[in-house]
């Protein structure tokens, strides 16, 4: 199979570490969106797009790119890290599914874990989840890369 990985990952390196867990399973290139093309896009079999989360919402170059890309066919996950959950009626990952499956992407699961934050209130205290992602939150995401290869 041959697999991308979209990933921006900005402020500390979270989402990009949860990206090289995946490629241990998926033999994938990790790139950020201003490094590829929609054409390099298309040819893969299945591309995961991936950021941290800005104030509930995936990062803007990484949804500005997916708003680029030409109407395609294809298989997408996306993953996402942040140091807050997802509030279940309203999870930050819905936005980019949607944008996805309107480009014309069998959107085939998500997956989104805890991570080191120090978005504004919180660099007062240092950061929240200082030492995410862990062992724990990298070994899922190699059990749910292992789940899209089948």
């Amino acid at each position: 199979m041959n697999t991308l990985l979209v990933c921006t990952s900005v402020s500390h390196g979270n989402t990009r570490r949860v990206a090289a867990a995946m490629t241990e399973v998926l033999a994938a290139r990790v790139v950020a969106p201003h490094e590829v093309t929609a054409a390099e896009v298309a040819a893969h079999d299945l591309v995961g797009f991936g950021s941290g989360v800005f104030s509930q919402r995936m990062h803007p170059d990484l949804l500005a790119f997916v708003r680029a890309l030409p109407t395609a066919s294809g298989r997408a996950f996306v993953f996402a890290t942040s140091g807050l959950p997802e509030i279940p009626f309203a999870p930050y990952t819905r936005a980019l599914v949607r944008l996805l499956e309107g480009r014309g992407y069998a959107v085939e699961d998500t997956f989104t874990c805890r991570a080191f934050d120090t978005w504004a209130p919180f660099r007062l205290v240092g950061g929240i989840r200082k030492h995410r992602p862990d062992a724990g939150d990298l070994s899922a995401a190699r059990a749910f890369a292992t789940r899209l290869r089948a």
